[in-house]
C-alpha cells in the first residue's frame, strides 16, 4: 500500500491562516480519495510560511471494480425515454436487460465500474482542491486564473512503496507536479530531491525548516523560558502570540533585549500591547518588581554574530515605538489630572447609535441606572454612579485610540490619576467584563453595579429600537451581553428581578428618547407635560408619549411595551445555553420557568439544580413517571368529563391500605415542602417530592382509578390532583422529557 506526500510551496501565507489551510487541505484531500473508492491508514496536515504539507499512509492503491444496476422505463415507453436512459447509463439497446417488473416488463441496465490506479484519483482530487481551496484571501498573478493566497511555485505530489517513489502526473497552470523542493530561503535555498514523507522532513530539517507547527511553537517557548531564566525574569504567557510567531518562521532562533529604563514608568499593559501589536514580541517580566522589563524577539535566521545585528534593529524600532506611547502617556496623564472634562465634552459628538444618541448619553443613561442597581449589590450609589461617568473616558485618550483592546485598562490609570477611589477605579477596567464565556467575572461591588448598568443599557436600548438579533445575525453582540449578565448575576448570587429592571431601563430610555427628538415634539411638549409626562410613573409617561401622533414614537412605544416579556424570553433562552455546558438539560429549565420568581436568575437556577440533583437519582427516575402518569390520566379524564378535579379527595372514601398510605404521605409531605419552598431550600423541597416515590408506585400498582364506583373514581382522581399539585410545588413536572 502506497503512501502519498503532497506539498504546495509558495510565497509567505500569512500566519492567521495556516491552521484552517492545514485542516481544509486535509479535509478535501483525504474526503475525495475516500469518496473516489480508496482507503487509507492514517493521514497528517502541515505548515510552514511557505508550504502546505498532506502526508497520506497506507492508501489503496488503486479503488475497487463496482456494478451498479439501474431501473429504467418500461419496455413499451416512448422512444424518447429509453433514449434519454441509454445516454445516463453509457450503454447500447442491446446492453439492456428486460426484466419482470409489478406494473409489466422493465429494461435494467447494469453499469460496471472498473477500478482506477490511485495515482489516477489522486491527481484528480489534488488539482480539484487546489482550484476550489477556501482561501479567506486568494490572487493571481502572471497570466493564468489560478487563485491562492500566494503565488504558487511549486508542487510535489509523490506515490512511494518498497518498490520506490513516483509522481503523480499533474500539471496546474503550467506548474507541473514533481519531486523537488527548496529548504529555508536564506541558509539552504538550493533545490531538494525528496522520495517519500520521512526522506522529506528529515531533508527539510537539514535544510533549516522545521516542518510541524507544533514543534516551532515548543522550541520557541523552551528557548524563550531559558533566556528569560538566565536573566532571572519569566515570559508573559501568550498562546495567540506563540501560534501567530510560529506561523512567521520556519528555522526560530529567540533572541532576547532589555527594555530602555526611560520606558520602564509606562504601564505594563502598554508595554506588552505595544511590542506584542507592533514588532510580535514576547513580554519578559520581572517577577520581583512586576514591571515587564525586557521582551524576546523570534528572527528566522541563524548569523554569524548571533543575531547581534537583528537585536540592535529591532531595539531601535521599538525605541520609536515606546517612545510614541510614552507620549501619549504623558499627555493622558495630564488630561487625567486635570479632571479628563475635555474627553467628556469630546463624547457628546461620538455617536453611539444613531437612535440611541451619543456616548455621553449613553454614559448618563449608565450612571443613572448603575445608582439604582447599586443597593442591589451591596455597592455605594455615589461611588457607581461616579464610576459609570468616568469609566469610558478613556476612549477619547490617545493611548486607546491607538491601542483600543486597552480600553477599561487605561480607563483604570486614569481614574487613580484623577485621584478618584480605587473602587470607582477598578470598576473603569472591569466594567466591560466578562467580555467572554471565559473571561473573568467582576466581584467588586461597584464594578459589578456599572458591569451590569453598561450591559443591560445595551439590551434594553436595542429591544427598544427593535434591533434583536435575528438567526445567525448579532452585529451588536447582544448574545454576549445577556451572557455576560447572566454570568455577573450567577456568580456573584445577585437576587433581582430582571423585569423591574427591564422596567427602569425602559424608562430611562423613554426620557432620553423624548429629550433626544423634543424639536420633533416642540408645539406638542406643554400638552405632553400636561397629561402626565412629567410624572414618576412610568405608565403615565407612556400613555403622554402615544399623544405626539409620531410614527417614530409609536414604534418605539411599541417596542418598550413589549420588552419586558420579550427580554425575558431572550435571557431565559441564553440562560439554556449557559447551563447546558454545566450539565443541565433546557427541558428541566422549562419545568422551572412557569414557578413564581423566573426573572430572578438565582432563584431559577437554583430551582434548576435542585431538579436535575433528584432526576439523576432512581428515585427521582421513577417518581418523574409517576408524576406523569398521575397527570395524563388527570388531563384525560378532565377533558371527557368537562370538570377539573381539583379538590375534595377525602381519606374516608378510600378503599385500598396503598390509597390510604398515599394520603398519609401527601399530608406529611406538602406542609414540608411548602416551608422549604418558602425558605427556597430547593434541595430539601426537591427531596420531599422524592419521598412520595414510593408511595405513589405502590398506588398505581395496586389501586384501579377509573373504577364503575364514581365516588371512589372522583375521589381518586382528586387524589391524583395532590400528586400533581405537590410536584408543581417545585416545578411543572410535565415539561420535563422522559
Amino acid at each position: 500500500m502506497p503512501d502519498l506526500l503532497i506539498e504546495l510551496f509558495s510565497e509567505e501565507i500569512p500566519a492567521r491562516m495556516q491552521a484552517r489551510a492545514r485542516e481544509d487541505l486535509k479535509k478535501r484531500v483525504t474526503d475525495g480519495l475516500v469518496e473516489a473508492g480508496l482507503t487509507y491508514r492514517s493521514a497528517g496536515a502541515f505548515s510552514t510560511p511557505r508550504r502546505l504539507v498532506l502526508a497520506v499512509e497506507g492508501l489503496t492503491a488503486e479503488s475497487p471494480t463496482t456494478r451498479e444496476e439501474r431501473k429504467g422505463p418500461r419496455t413499451d415507453a416512448p422512444q424518447a425515454a429509453l433514449e434519454g436512459f441509454l445516454r445516463s447509463t453509457g450503454l447500447t439497446r442491446e446492453q439492456l436487460e428486460a426484466r419482470d417488473d409489478k406494473k409489466g416488463q422493465v429494461w435494467f441496465a447494469v453499469v460496471a465500474k472498473p477500478g482506477r490506479p490511485a495515482a489516477e484519483i489522486v491527481a484528480e482530487v489534488l488539482e480539484r482542491t487546489i482550484r476550489d481551496f477556501p482561501w479567506p484571501k486568494s490572487m493571481r498573478w502572471g497570466a493564468g486564473s489560478l487563485r491562492w493566497v500566494r503565488p504558487l511555485h511549486s508542487i510535489i505530489c509523490l506515490l512511494s512503496d518498497e518498490s520506490g517513489a513516483s509522481v503523480v502526473p499533474l500539471e496546474i497552470e503550467g506548474i507541473r507536479a514533481g519531486a523537488t523542493t527548496r529548504g529555508h530561503r536564506f541558509m539552504a535555498p538550493d533545490q531538494i530531491t525528496v522520495s517519500g514523507f520521512e526522506d522529506y522532513a528529515a531533508k527539510l530539517r537539514r535544510a533549516r525548516v522545521m516542518l510541524d507547527p507544533a514543534e516551532r511553537e515548543a522550541a520557541i517557548r523552551q528557548e524563550a523560558a531559558n533566556l528569560a531564566f538566565a536573566r532571572g525574569w519569566e515570559i508573559v504567557p501568550d498562546e495567540g502570540l506563540l501560534s501567530e510567531v510560529a506561523g512567521l518562521v520556519e528555522w526560530p532562533v529567540a533572541l532576547m533585549g532589555a527594555i530602555e529604563d526611560r520606558f520602564l514608568s509606562l504601564p505594563p499593559e502598554v508595554l506588552q500591547t505595544s511590542m506584542k501589536e507592533h514588532q510580535k514580541f514576547f513580554s519578559a517580566r520581572n517577577p520581583k518588581t512586576g514591571r515587564i522589563e525586557g521582551f524576546v524577539t523570534v528572527a528566522n535566521i541563524e548569523t554569524p554574530d548571533h543575531g547581534e545585528t537583528i537585536l540592535k534593529g529591532n531595539q531601535r524600532v521599538l525605541a520609536a515605538r515606546l517612545s510614541d506611547a510614552a507620549f501619549f502617556w504623558d499627555n493622558d496623564l495630564r488630561e487625567a489630572k486635570a479632571g479628563m472634562q475635555d474627553w467628556a465634552e469630546g463624547l457628546r459628538s461620538v455617536t453611539f447609535q444613531s437612535k440611541l444618541g451619543s456616548q455621553a448619553d449613553r454614559i448618563a443613561r449608565i450612571a443613572a441606572l448603575a445608582r439604582e442597581i447599586a443597593p442591589l449589590v451591596g455597592a455605594d450609589p455615589d461611588q457607581a454612579e461616579q464610576a459609570a461617568r468616568v469609566a469610558k473616558l478613556d476612549l477619547r485618550s490617545a493611548m486607546v485610540g491607538e491601542f483600543p483592546e486597552l480600553q477599561g485598562t487605561m480607563g483604570r490609570y486614569y481614574a487613580l490619576a484623577a485621584g478618584l477611589p480605587e473602587p470607582v477605579a477598578d470598576a473603569a477596567r472591569d466594567h466591560y467584563s466578562p467580555l467572554g464565556p471565559s473571561d473573568a467575572v467582576p466581584s467588586a461591588p461597584v464594578s459589578v453595579a456599572v458591569a451590569l448598568a453598561d450591559k443591560l443599557d445595551t439590551l434594553t436600548g436595542f429591544w427598544a429600537i427593535d434591533e434583536k438579533p435575528t438567526g445567525s445575525k448579532d452585529p451588536f453582540a447582544l448574545r454576549r451581553a445577556a451572557l455576560g449578565v447572566i454570568r455577573l448575576v450567577l456568580v456573584n448570587g445577585v437576587r433581582v428581578s430582571l423585569s423591574k429592571l427591564f422596567h427602569t431601563f425602559g424608562e430611562v430610555h423613554l426620557d432620553f428618547f423624548f429629550f433626544r427628538q423634543r424639536d420633533e415634539f416642540a408645539e406638542s411638549e406643554n400638552s405632553l407635560i400636561a397629561a402626565g409626562f412629567d410624572k414618576p410613573n412610568y405608565d403615565q409617561k407612556l400613555k403622554a408619549f402615544e399623544k405626539t401622533q409620531s410614527p417614530e414614537g409609536a414604534r418605539f412605544i411599541a417596542a418598550l411595551v413589549a420588552m419586558e416579556s420579550d427580554l425575558l424570553a431572550f435571557f431565559h433562552d441564553r440562560l439554556k445555553v449557559h447551563l447546558r455546558d454545566q450539565g443541565i438539560r433546557h427541558d428541566i429549565i422549562d419545568a422551572v420557568l412557569n414557578m413564581p420568581g423566573s426573572d430572578d436568575l438565582v432563584l431559577l437556577v437554583n430551582r434548576a439544580t435542585a431538579l436535575n440533583d433528584v432526576l439523576q437519582t432512581a428515585d427521582g427516575t421513577n417518581l418523574l413517571q409517576g408524576l406523569k402518569r398521575a397527570g395524563n390520566i388527570l388531563a384525560q379524564a378532565e377533558e371527557k368529563d368537562g370538570v377539573e378535579y381539583s379538590f375534595g379527595a377525602d381519606p374516608k372514601f378510600a378503599e385500598t391500605d396503598e390509597e390510604r398510605s398515599l394520603f398519609a404521605a401527601l399530608d406529611k409531605a406538602e406542609p414540608a415542602i411548602r416551608e422549604a419552598v418558602r425558605l427556597e431550600d430547593f434541595q430539601a423541597a426537591t427531596q420531599g417530592i422524592a419521598s412520595l416515590r414510593a408511595p405513589i408506585d405502590a398506588f398505581f400498582e395496586a389501586v384501579q382509578i377509573n373504577t364503575d364506583n364514581q365516588i371512589t373514581r372522583r375521589n381518586r382522581l382528586n387524589l391524583l390532583s395532590r400528586i400533581r399539585e405537590a410536584g408543581r410545588l417545585v416545578a411543572d413536572f410535565g415539561r420535563i422529557e422522559g
